[in-house]
């Protein structure tokens, strides 16, 4: 195969990457999508694109998967909300070898573009230790003291990204994720995150006339979530630009576990008792974007409502399963 504007999308049959796919088919591109689930687990997929089962953390399928490709979107990765997190450590590292070999294939396969997706949970966590946190800026990763397991693994894979770009020319683009959430995404399993969890417990709640809910830590702790629109079109405008350190990519609307329990029932039209376990991960107690560098870069930033966003999730994801 000549390399021509080839796509690879690496985790296409995921959340984010079958929206990414779904956005790279409406521009007209050529696509190839990988991803080690077998089909008829992939989040979406699509009959008019080049759709692979291959598992990459083996080097052989990462040569494959990379072959011809002018463009790679690196999102595979074995994660999921915090309860995952926290009990596959070891799990998460591996991944690893998916962004080792993904790296060594996109530079021998003289990929023009290499995007990886990265995450919030790099940030040191003394950062972090308090809802009402200032918003970190990229800057705050350093000294490092990310999440064990998983934030490692994504901090060192930038460190990847940045030596190879330096090091053998490779032009890699990184994005630190922030919580994205919508429709099509994960509900149920225990590889949810928290905008779905609460949507099916409050869903769940009210369809059982069971009025109760059940919430992960004193409720206190904060996020910010970015809407899944947000998401595909910050990391195709970051994939494109001249931002070589790894960004921000999130929203900035900070809230409490307690305030997205509050603005789900609102929607729902239902008022839940709480019920709190405080035995339960529930991550650092305050984490939030600075968009500070994204908006000088793009003269944009993720600008959805979490209200309006968690009105098109609940919509969407209970109408497509």
């Amino acid at each position: 195969m000549t390399q021509h504007d080839l796509v690879v999308v690496a985790g296409g049959g995921g959340f984010i990457g079958g929206h990414l796919v779904a956005a790279l088919r409406a521009e007209g591109r050529r696509i190839r999508v990988v991803d080690v689930k077998p089909m008829d687990e992939w989040y979406q997929r699509f009959e008019d694109v080049e759709n692979v089962v291959a598992d990459l953390q083996r080097r052989e399928a990462c040569i494959a998967a990379c072959d011809g490709a002018a463009e790679v979107y690196q999102l595979a990765c074995d994660m999921g909300g915090m309860g995952f997190i926290e009990h596959n450590k070891a799990l998460c590292m591996l991944s690893v070898l998916i962004n080792t070999h993904m790296l060594e294939a996109a530079r021998d396969a003289s990929v023009r573009r290499f995007f990886y997706s990265s995450s919030a949970c790099v940030y040191n966590a003394d950062k972090q230790t308090r809802p009402d946190l200032v918003a970190l800026r990229e800057e705050d990763a350093y000294p490092a003291m990310p999440e064990d397991g998983y934030g490692w693994e994504k901090l060192f894979s930038e460190r990847m990204c940045r030596h190879f770009r330096e090091d053998f020319g490779l032009v890699t683009r990184v994005a630190r994720y922030h919580n994205a959430y919508g429709p099509h995404g994960t509900w149920e399993g225990g590889r949810e995150k928290a905008p779905a969890a609460i949507c099916r417990k409050v869903i769940t709640a009210k369809v059982s006339g069971k009025h109760e809910i059940p919430i992960w830590g004193d409720g206190n702790q904060s996020r910010s979530f970015m809407y899944i629109s947000d998401c595909v079109r910050g990391t195709r405008a970051i994939m494109d630009s001249d931002i070589i350190e790894p960004i921000n990519l999130g929203s900035s609307e900070l809230v409490t576990i307690n305030q997205l329990v509050s603005i789900v029932e609102g929607i729902a039209g239902i008022e839940l008792k709480r019920t709190y376990d405080l035995t339960a991960p529930k991550g650092v107690n305050g984490r939030n974007s600075d968009n500070t560098k994204i908006r000088e870069y793009l003269r944009w930033e993720p600008s959805v409502a979490l209200r309006d966003g968690l009105g098109r999730h609940i919509g969407g994801s209970t109408t497509t399963t």
